[in-house]
């Protein structure tokens, strides 16, 4: 009997000792670490120009963080499995790999068990999303339709904040990138939920991705 070919897997992510411990945690296992990268520029180009089964991608990373990284890929090869890795469970990353196109979003407090299990249901062309974690996201999801087929009339300004706030960053967060004060963060945020007729960030996060704003 011919043996069984291995998944071959992309690993994305900026920490040595994380790419240490997944390569440790599949040994022994049906999947072969085909290759591994740094930053999310990276892990495009690499999936684009190579063969691989399935990739796993660190959501916050250097060059171009995984989110950003998933959109590349998948205007190129919108059937390859692309699985999120993140110490953070935050609903607006979850929403956004959802809208993406990811093929599920896993905790890096994961077992071995749940990343084996996660990878190979992903190859198969599985969804590995959690019900549970796919209700937390649902309302954002849904976003009103009317929102998204007309012409939202931003200033520079709140098109940078939406950026920033699709990216999963606190108002602080925005506040200290865009060098600006926090009360005007909270304003602009309070006029780009109002002017594209959603009611919360992770609503407004996933409106910009389908826009293609982030």
């Amino acid at each position: 009997m011919a043996q069984q070919r291995k998944i071959r897997l992309l690993i994305a992510d900026d920490h040595e000792l994380v790419r240490s411990g997944l390569k440790a945690m599949l040994e022994g296992s049906d999947i072969k670490v085909a290759a591994e990268v740094t930053t999310g520029a990276e892990a495009a180009k690499y999936a684009l120009a190579n063969q691989v089964d399935v990739v796993l991608l660190d959501v916050r990373m250097p060059d171009g963080d995984g989110l950003n990284a998933v959109g590349r890929i998948k205007l190129d090869k919108p059937d390859l499995p692309i699985l999120m890795f993140s110490y953070s469970d935050n609903p607006t990353y979850v929403a956004r790999a959802v809208a993406l196109g990811a093929s599920g979003y896993l905790l890096k407090v994961c077992t071995r068990d749940e990343l084996i299990k996660a990878i190979k249901a992903a190859a198969t062309g599985e969804s590995t999303f959690t019900r549970d974690g796919l209700r937390r996201v649902t309302g954002a999801l849904a976003v009103p339709r009317l929102a998204t087929d007309g012409e939202v009339a931003l200033t520079q300004r709140e098109g940078e904040v939406l950026r920033q706030l699709a990216c999963g960053l606190t108002n602080k967060q925005i506040a200290v990138a865009l060098h600006i004060g926090h009360e005007t963060v909270k304003e602009h945020v309070q006029h780009v939920l109002g002017k594209i007729g959603v009611s919360d960030r992770t609503q407004a996060a996933v409106w910009a991705v389908r826009k293609g704003l982030a």
